[in-house]
């Protein structure tokens, strides 16, 4: 690596090919377009002992050897703020309205983990990041990662999400180093903007002591005003980008045509507007399938639903897919539908897109800032998205129209970009 690049610390909770959701995804795109202009070493919880990154060096904590780890915190260093501890099993990425835990100013953590360097660094051999007490992992990835960057040369902290704020807090109090927080998910947009718990208390702290945020959307910057009162100032919009992909068509397995969901099936995610989008179509058009993929708290209660509204032999559902199905349904599906009651991007659209697949999408999301080229309506909207769905199932002008559209945003949504945007916005901040 070349010595004139900036040194980035950049801080993930997901990475390949350890996977959950779009942070891995994007996590491993960015900081792979970045790695061209930029020294990243990337720290995560978990990776595979073998996976390597091109000009990167990618840290996964499962794989410390515990003989040579040197546990080395700051003298001094504590977290600005308390965080009173019971024990929660939550996905960072479902709901998190969790009793118990409350975030207040001064003073360090009253969390317990384990005290050994071996119990801090076996946390990380797990089958599942979002198993068991995620926050006393929180904990643990923000400690080991603070003494490793205790050692470490660079000039930004980049941290990725809620789960690595904490450690980039802290790092940041030992260093001096500015920080720089990219978001990509925020507690208003899973749980609604009544939800004050823990999880928001943190978020709030955190992009409070930050020097820069990065949210992913104008529409995440919009959220972060609202609702947690930064200073708009402070953000600099970096949209999410893209990878090329080989597109291919594949022979459907029935002769009905396919309007398809992918993503968690959360309340942010609209998966019950989906499912009333469908049985609007259905109601003009019968012979249409539609497909949903993904997992989530809602899965129990949309697969009931769609067996009481009489949709149930259109209407499938098909748990987790690795991505290996998941283009194989792009690639045999005719619209993609992302309903989502608040979406800070939504990177399946634009995979879509890709595949040649029309798509209709609500006005509440990050990514219908940069698709132009897709139907937007509003989440509420059923009447019109279905509309928008039967259209472009039998208007084969309007199709075509919205398929070359789409393929022309394409050539701006590329992670090359989001790269540049982003070094260049450490150099207009004078952090490197």
């Amino acid at each position: 690596m070349k010595s004139s690049l900036p040194k980035v610390l950049m801080l993930g909770w997901e990475f390949p090919p350890v996977i959950n959701g779009g942070l891995g995804v994007a996590c491993h795109d960015l900081s792979s377009a970045m790695s061209e202009i930029a020294d990243i070493t990337m720290v995560v919880p978990k990776t595979s002992p073998g996976f390597k990154m091109k000009n990167m060096n990618l840290v996964g904590i499962n794989n410390i050897d515990v003989n040579t780890f040197d546990h080395h915190p700051v003298e001094g260093a504590s977290l600005p703020y308390k965080i009173h501890n019971v024990r929660a099993d939550i996905n960072p990425y479902y709901s998190t309205n969790i009793e118990g835990y409350s975030v207040e100013g001064g003073g360090s953590s009253t969390a317990s983990y384990g005290t050994t360097d071996r119990e801090r660094l076996q946390a990380f051999n797990i089958d599942s990041l979002y198993g068991g007490d995620v926050i006393q992992k929180v904990m643990q990835y923000a400690d080991i990662t603070a003494s490793l960057a205790s050692k470490m040369d660079f000039d930004v902290i980049h941290a990725h999400d809620w789960m690595t704020m904490l450690a980039g807090i802290k790092i940041k109090e030992q260093t001096g180093k500015p920080l720089v927080m990219h978001i990509h998910s925020l507690e208003v947009d899973r749980s609604g903007p009544d939800n004050r718990g823990w999880v928001y208390q943190l978020e709030k702290k955190g992009m409070e002591i930050a020097d820069l945020l990065l949210p992913v959307s104008q529409f995440t910057a919009n959220i972060i005003s609202q609702h947690y009162g930064i200073d708009s100032g402070k953000m600099k919009v970096v949209h999410n980008g893209s990878m090329p992909v080989n597109a291919f068509k594949s022979k459907r397995r029935f002769k009905e045509k396919t309007v398809l969901f992918v993503g968690r099936l959360t309340r942010q995610k609209g998966p019950e507007k989906f499912l009333e989008i469908a049985a609007r179509v259905l109601q003009k058009d019968p012979d249409v399938r539609f497909v949903m993929a993904g997992v989530g708290d809602y899965f129990k209660s949309v697969l009931e639903r769609s067996s009481y509204t009489g949709i149930g032999n259109r209407f499938h559902m098909t748990g987790f897919l690795d991505q290996e199905k998941l283009r194989y349904l792009f690639s045999v599906s005719d619209v993609y539908c992302m309903p989502s009651i608040s979406e800070p991007f939504g990177l399946s659209a634009v995979e879509a897109a890709h595949f040649g697949v029309p798509c209709v999408i609500s006005k509440q999301s990050g990514v219908s800032e940069v698709l132009n080229g897709a139907l937007k309506f509003d989440f509420w909207d059923d009447n019109k998205a279905a509309g928008y769905i039967l259209n472009l199932l039998h208007d084969k002008t309007l199709r075509n129209k919205v398929i070359e559209d789409a393929s022309e945003n394409l050539k701006d949504i590329t992670w090359d970009i989001s790269a540049r945007k982003i070094v260049n916005a450490y150099a207009e901040k004078q952090f490197i």
